[in-house]
């Protein structure tokens, strides 16, 4: 979650600032430069925004505080005109002398048009959209650089950033309904409902500023702002004696930013910004250990014996071949599943427990072959499994490898005379070379949940012990069990007030305590029931909160950018505080959810997914989810459920949305590996759209090993 997303953050800027060359980043590695951002954590001044945009990727955590006001924002850079933000605000004693009014907002930003010589960039911008609407408003605001290090800002705002010496809004000559801004009672509870209605609405009033870099690493700003603050200052959090604000920032390296701030004539504030780009590891390169360079053979006319059919009949090949790639494969922590071969054809099913991108494993398996395999094998079928499931086949030239390793373009040559389908149901992956496999894991863990209003961050901090059976190819058995240490999960204890059964609402129950956790004990099945289709059944305690029965079926050709699957659960709720106890009471809910979904990979990493079907407080509807995935494993998106539970009988949040990020440790280390983290942010956690949370689901178990994935990362085949 955030705490976990904020400590990893940390830990790749304390990295990188011990690595750091005298270079900036944009040197290094090619991308833009960054823009300087303001309070909001997005490209602006002091507290008003600016038309830029950060780098493509960029992902930021900024965390600031000035007047009784703290503001946590995690802004990512979709595409080079789209930026979305998740801001976390907490207001000392706003609407509650004896406690601080927590807020969740989300804003978009588009940048409409680009900088050029004799025209300013141009951006439109919504805050607070979807959220509360205590910070709700709307701009469209131009900036220009009128000197090598001098750029300025003019806006137009609309909402509270109208709320300072406003005027008649200007769109009236469009409609005059645009000059009124439907007025709602806050309360501080409600969010999550889009009013389209008050979009552009009401006075219009005008911000900018100037923003000066003085050195490579130092920046001055200031500002007029036409925000007033007026809650803020009418219940005393603050006085507000200015409209001008001034700033400096210094860049401490390519990922922190200290900044201190003057603000509207009365406050001192403070800004820490850690900026990372997916695009951009730590460490420029990989410091994994160099592939085997591929073997070429020897002349044929100088050396006929070595290319000799002979050896394919001979009693002892299956056996001398089978151990000689075990043992080559195990070198790059590749297992060998079964071989099969011809005078001139190998054929290899293999798992892949090491490298986070499978074109990466084929081409180490695809090397040492050339190094291991006789002469007269001309072609190289390489599958992956998965699960037991074979998931992919490559049939490669073993002549194409000699001719391309070291040629121009090699990567799309390679990718382009590689024949790549579905391995189907392969039986030869049932019967495995590899022994039956178990593993143990003992680690740490740190767990946590935001917004609460009685305790905006709760904890627990502990050790995580996990088991794992495989007996047979596809049949897995999987156990997590963690213990906490510390934390302050016991600090809430705050009933629900939801009229829908308490199917996620009372999730509390189920981490406070410091007894042993069941997290997970599964057995699972996977399987592939015809070309292009996938299967998975899994039984147990399928998470902390729920057991039961799990089904799914997936297709998903190779070569194709959609997938479509279905999933079925028959779940009943278990019991908080117990190892293997289901539930009474409130928590005897049964429930029979399944959901129908539809993938698709857009270029360039996006990925769109929509599910609908039925959720676990027997709502009906859909969940939409947007996200963008880098070739190194980065993952950064959204998403949004909407059933027919009104947003009254949903509660707080009107609907379950959130963001989530996914960091690979690869990224941090250098080293491959096929692990990562992910950390999801809720504004808010109710018992409309729940869903069962089932490890292993079968897209995101498989996507790696079929296009569009597969041809974006490829340049990792000869890596």
């Amino acid at each position: 979650m955030l705490g976990r997303l904020f400590a990893l953050v940390c830990a790749t800027a304390f990295g990188i600032a011990t690595t750091a060359s005298a270079q900036t980043l944009a040197e290094r590695e090619g991308i833009d430069a960054r823009p300087h951002l303001s309070f909001n954590g997005t490209p602006g001044m002091v507290d008003m925004p600016s038309a830029y945009a950060m780098p493509d990727g960029d992902l930021t955590l900024s965390v600031g505080h000035f007047g009784g006001i703290t503001r946590a924002s995690l802004a990512f850079q979709v595409s080079p005109r789209l930026t979305g933000v998740f801001r976390w605000s907490s207001i000392d004693t706003l609407f509650d002398p004896e406690r601080d009014y927590y807020d969740r907002s989300f804003d978009l930003i588009y940048r409409l048009a680009d900088e050029t010589r004799f025209r300013p960039a141009i951006s439109v911008g919504l805050r607070d959209f979807g959220g509360t609407e205590f910070f709700a408003s709307e701009y469209i605001v131009a900036s220009k650089q009128v000197h090598r290090r001098v750029n300025v800002s003019l806006g137009l705002g609309w909402g509270r950033l109208a709320s300072q010496n406003g005027f008649t809004n200007p769109l009236g000559i469009l409609d005059s309904s645009f000059e009124t801004r439907p007025i709602t009672a806050f309360s501080g509870t409600q969010t999550g409902e889009f009013r389209l209605d008050s979009l552009f609405h009401g006075d219009a009033a005008v911000f900018g500023g100037v923003i000066w870099d003085a050195t490579d690493r130092l920046t001055f700003v200031a500002e007029y702002s036409s925000d007033a603050y007026e809650a803020e200052t009418r219940r005393g959090v603050f006085e507000r004696k200015s409209s001008v604000n001034f700033g400096a920032s210094y860049d401490v390296n390519d990922v922190v930013t200290l900044s201190a701030y003057s603000l509207y004539g009365t406050e001192i504030g403070a800004v820490a910004t850690f900026k990372l780009n997916p695009k951009v590891p730590p460490t420029a390169n990989g410091v994994e250990r160099a592939p085997q360079p591929v073997r070429p053979r020897p002349d044929p006319q100088r050396a006929p014996q070595a290319w000799s059919t002979a050896w394919a009949a001979q009693p002892a090949a299956q056996p001398a071949l089978e151990q000689t790639l075990t043992a080559a494969l195990a070198t790059e922590g590749l297992v060998l599943e079964t071989v099969e071969f011809t005078a001139t054809k190998v054929s290899v099913s293999l798992r892949n427990p090491r490298f986070g991108r499978a074109a990466q494993a084929v081409g180490r398996a695809a090397r040492i072959m050339t190094a291991v395999v006789p002469a007269s094998v001309e072609t190289f079928e390489i599958t992956l499994v998965q699960q037991g499931m074979a998931t992919t086949r490559f049939s490669l030239a073993r002549s194409d490898l000699e001719e391309l390793e070291f040629a121009p373009d090699n990567a799309w040559r390679s990718y382009a005379r590689t024949e790549i389908t579905d391995a189907g149901n392969q039986p030869n992956a049932r019967q495995s070379l590899a022994a039956p496999k178990l593993t143990f894991g003992l680690t740490p863990y740190l767990d946590n949940s935001l917004f609460d209003p009685n305790e905006p961050i709760l904890f627990d901090i502990g050790v995580r012990a996990r088991a794992r059976w495989e007996p047979r190819p596809g049949w897995v058995l999987d156990a997590s069990l963690r213990q906490p240490i510390y934390g302050n999960r016991d600090n809430t204890n705050r009933p629900s007030n939801s009229v829908l059964p308490f199917v996620r609402s009372e999730q509390d129950d189920f981490t406070r305590g410091n007894d042993p956790k069941l997290e997970r004990l599964t057995f699972a099945h996977y399987f592939r029931p015809g070309t292009n289709l996938y299967g998975r059944v899994t039984a147990g305690y399928l998470e902390l909160a729920y057991a039961g029965l799990s089904g799914e079926v997936l297709w998903k050709p190779p070569s194709s950018r959609l997938a479509m699957g279905v999933e079925l659960n028959a779940v009943h709720q278990r019991a908080p505080g117990s190892l293997f106890g289901l539930g009474e009471g409130v928590f005897d809910n049964d429930a029979l959810t399944g959901h129908v979904s539809a993938y698709y990979a857009f270029d360039g990493g996006y990925r769109a997914q929509l599910d609908v079907g039925r959720y676990l407080a027997e709502d009906w509807g859909s969940t939409v989810t947007f996200s963008r995935r880098f070739n190194n494993g980065w993952e950064v998106g959204a998403f949004a459920t909407f059933t027919d539970v009104s947003s009254e009988e949903f509660g707080e949040g009107s609907f379950d949305k959130g963001v989530f990020v996914t960091i690979p440790p690869s990224w941090f280390v250098g080293q491959p590996s096929v692990s990562d983290a992910t950390s999801v942010i809720r504004p808010v956690l109710r018992d409309g759209g729940a869903r069962v949370s089932v490890s292993d689901r079968l897209y995101e178990m498989i996507q790696d090993d079929t296009n569009p994935a597969l041809q974006d990362s490829w340049g990792r085949f000869w890596r």
